[in-house]
């Protein structure tokens, strides 16, 4: 039985890593992945596949992708019905969201320990909050994202772990346009 995936790439078109979104989906067909397309310019490629073995399949595209683009792609994949959980998950109070604060969803490979949690939530201040559910982190930035001190590197230093942050705008709009029955 087949899957509809979002892949979440680190690491595509940003720091110099310029990849067309021609190319990276052909990257995806060469793995033998069926109906694939890509949402927006940074990384984010929906696809088929069987269901099961996840990490086996993320696996297997960031190393294709490490030896076809000759950096490293942290890959992480969600299911449609996961991805329409993230993006209706309400982490903070509705007046936060409504004061036009920034919202990111930082997707992990893993659910952070208690004490990766307790170092991330040891972070806020009255710029940057965090809470953790599952494999996500959510961080509300309560001023323009580039006047925080808070950045993903830092994340992922902080949570020992790799990550890669959309904007829950992005999420919300990955999960309209593909999550629709998930």
């Amino acid at each position: 039985m087949t899957q509809r995936w979002v892949a979440l790439l680190r690491a595509i078109n940003v720091g110099g890593h310029n990849v067309t979104m021609d190319a990276l989906r052909a990257h995806f067909v060469a793995l033998g992945l069926a109906g694939v397309e890509t949402f927006i310019a940074s990384g984010n490629v929906i696809f088929e596949s069987a269901a099961g073995g996840v990490p086996e399949l993320e696996a297997r595209i960031a190393q294709h992708l490490r030896a076809a683009l000759g950096y490293e792609v942290a890959t992480f994949l969600r299911s449609l019905p996961e991805l329409v959980a993230i993006a209706r998950y309400q982490p903070f109070p509705q007046a936060d969201l409504d004061a036009g604060h920034a919202l990111s969803v930082a997707f992990l490979p893993a659910p952070p320990d208690d004490e990766a949690r307790q170092r991330l939530l040891a972070l806020r201040t009255a710029i940057d909050d965090f809470h953790a559910q599952g494999r996500e982190v959510y961080w509300l930035c309560r001023t323009r994202v580039s006047d925080s001190t808070f950045s993903g590197a830092r994340l992922e230093k902080t949570l020992g772990m790799p990550a890669t942050v959309r904007n829950i705008t992005t999420v919300r709009r990955l999960a309209a346009k593909y999550g629709a029955g998930a």
